[in-house]
């Protein structure tokens, strides 16, 4: 049996560009590089491009929710922890944790509802029963891993007394 642990992609790197006019690492950049690490977490599970070509089958996120823990800076390189908390016949929970690769600081934790999709109806659809094993067994495995505080916050403000 494999031991518990994230799906990791490759370290990427915080690029110029994405720093905004505030010297920030602009919140648009943070989803790209989610994003980028979601196609490879997909592609593990068999979900990736040719996938898509050849079953007409894909994912779409139906909701986030971002929750940024500490800045990242220009040329920084990132490491983002991909793991599975829930899921059922055409939907993944996904979590998602961006960590500074060189320091090991937890930057930035996304929270995802991930659809599978028919291409040819533009609708949600079953995966396939060998990615639903896939799926299954990763969810398993990560079931073990505790989660992050994180997951499941709600956004609101204090009721006034």
């Amino acid at each position: 049996m494999s031991t518990p642990s994230p799906f990791i992609g490759e370290i990427r790197r915080v690029e110029e560009q994405w720093i905004d006019y505030n010297g920030h690492f602009n919140m648009a950049y943070y989803a790209v590089l989610f994003d980028r690490a979601a196609d490879e977490f997909l592609a593990s599970l068999g979900m990736g491009a040719a996938y898509t070509a050849a079953a007409r089958g894909t994912i779409f996120t139906l909701e986030t929710h971002t929750s940024y823990v500490r800045e990242l800076t220009a040329g920084d390189p990132v490491r983002i922890e991909s793991r599975i908390i829930g899921h059922d016949h055409k939907r993944i929970h996904l979590v998602q944790q961006m960590f500074h690769a060189r320091d090991g600081f937890l930057s930035c934790v996304m929270e995802a509802m991930l659809s599978h999709v028919n291409l040819e109806e533009r609708r949600t659809a079953p995966f396939p029963p060998a990615v639903l094993s896939r799926i299954a067994a990763m969810a398993k495995l990560h079931a073990a891993l505790p989660l992050p505080p994180q997951v499941g916050r709600v956004i609101s403000l204090p009721r006034a007394k």
